[in-house]
């Protein structure tokens, strides 16, 4: 039974391991951070964001596995941090601007990332060339955007990830 738990155990270890050494091997192919650096004109700071990259995915996994460590809502709800009555109020405030701000940072690093990867494979030249754009590039991938950002707001509006599965 012991060897078992063990066996479980490396091959979790080693399994994580992999995946993560894929995504960072994603991430220095398409140069998304050296990139971001290069736009917020902080090249001097490359190692300072690929630092806080790598310690986001580690606070993300450990919080991921470990979840009763990240339960701050229900610690500050118990203890009613902000006086009687009104910590409901205050917490449901706080919480909400900062799921607005994890959602709005997210997202613009997911779109970034799927912008890095579709440049680094040619996918967007290549596909103008072969549909005959000669006006409107930017155009067609601004409605992409928003239609993204409209299917989103109405897939969480309306709850659909309730109904689904």
């Amino acid at each position: 039974m012991f060897s078992k738990w063990i066996f479980l155990a490396v091959l979790g270890i080693s399994s994580g391991l992999v995946v993560s050494g894929g995504v960072f091997t994603v991430l220095l192919a398409v140069g998304l951070i050296p990139r971001f650096a290069g736009k917020m004109h902080i090249a001097r700071h490359v190692f300072v964001l690929e630092e806080m990259v790598v310690f986001g995915t580690l606070v993300g996994n450990f919080l991921s596995v470990f979840s009763d460590y990240g339960r701050l809502g229900e610690w500050i709800l118990s203890r009613q941090l902000f006086g009687q009555g009104t910590t409901n109020g205050i917490w449901h405030f706080i919480s909400t601007i900062l799921l607005i701000l994890f959602g709005f940072f997210s997202g613009i690093f997911v779109g970034c990332l799927a912008l890095a990867i579709a440049e680094m494979l040619d996918t967007i030249p290549i596909f103008s060339r072969r549909v005959g754009f000669r006006h409107g590039l930017g155009i067609s991938i601004l409605a992409v955007a928003i239609g993204k950002v409209l299917g989103s707001l109405i897939y969480f509006t309306q709850e659909f990830f309730l109904y689904s599965g």
